[in-house]
């Protein structure tokens, strides 16, 4: 009888200890697609080295230009920048005030219509009409125009029981404009569930409406968290624009500093504040989508 040979449901890898037959490291590719060995290493340093000599040339060329001394003086001023940037970091905590409440209101009122725009059946098509036509008209239009026709269109109307209060419609516009970009958000979550996943909801006795509420959209909210963080950080940055109805918020404060000293320190400072509040919600985002591959890649593979 002949020698047993290897089983053939045994996977012998290419250069491996089951083939002692070719030499070591032979075929095997994971140094190349993992990155590691030496070449990582190599690639970190030429990654810094050119990112420092990219940005360094960039900044030699400003800093040589024959204008540099004006713009330093005009934007980059320390001692500007020193005595308005506790005043204006002030007045941002109503920005803060303004787009917490705006969050809060977009996300429910966008909710409301994109469940509206998801309803199944001819008798919901007028209903489906009104959402779409909702979304279309707020998307359209810039969102400081509907800012300035809310502030100032509104309390011109005199009519009893309309308030002329600032922040309630810069509030209110914000309101209107980001719930239509965050309705199609919702509305590509809601579409995202399988419906055989409803069909089954619907085959254990539940109505289409607690379909909906238990099995499509805790699923939906739960993929579109990253789009949605997105959605709020342009909304922060936006609460700056209701200084046109006369709010003097952080924006407002900046610019009667800026009209006093005839200096733009003052809007750089700003810049820099939130800066500082929406990098870290951006890095988020981008932890967020990171981790939501890997739970697809990982299911994946199961």
């Amino acid at each position: 009888m002949g020698q047993p040979g290897p089983s053939p449901n045994v996977y012998f890898s290419p250069g491996g200890e089951g083939d002692p037959g070719m030499p070591p490291g032979s075929g095997d590719r994971r140094p190349r697609i993992l990155g590691g060995g030496d070449s990582s290493a190599r690639n970190v340093w030429i990654a810094v080295a050119s990112t420092v000599i990219f940005f360094g040339f960039i900044a030699l060329i400003v800093v040589r230009s024959p204008g540099w001394p004006e713009i330093k003086e005009s934007f980059f001023n320390g001692a500007e920048f020193r005595a308005s940037f506790p005043v204006i970091l002030q007045k941002f905590v109503r920005n803060i005030f303004i787009f917490c409440i705006a969050e809060v209101l977009v996300l429910i009122l966008a909710l409301f219509i994109a469940v509206l725009r998801s309803l199944p059946g001819p008798v919901f098509t007028p209903l489906r009409i009104m959402a779409a036509a909702y979304t279309d008209l707020f998307r359209g239009v810039p969102t400081i125009l509907v800012i300035l026709l809310l502030g100032y269109g509104m309390p011109a109307l005199n009519l009893q029981g309309i308030p002329d209060n600032d922040y309630l419609w810069g509030i209110l516009a914000l309101t209107l404009v980001y719930s239509a970009y965050v309705a199609e958000v919702y509305r590509a979550g809601i579409q995202s569930v399988h419906p055989s996943q409803v069909a089954a909801a619907r085959s254990l006795g539940l109505s289409r409406w607690r379909s909906m509420r238990h099995v499509v959209l805790p699923q939906a909210v739960r993929r579109v968290i990253p789009p949605l963080l997105n959605d709020f950080i342009g909304l922060q940055k936006d609460s700056a624009l209701v200084f046109v109805l006369g709010v003097v918020d952080a924006l407002g404060q900046a610019q009667i500093i800026q009209q006093g000293d005839f200096n733009f320190t003052p809007l750089v400072a700003l810049s820099l504040i939130f800066i500082v509040i929406t990098i870290p919600q951006a890095r988020l985002v981008d932890w967020l989508i990171a981790r939501d591959q890997r739970k697809r890649q990982s299911s994946a593979a199961v």
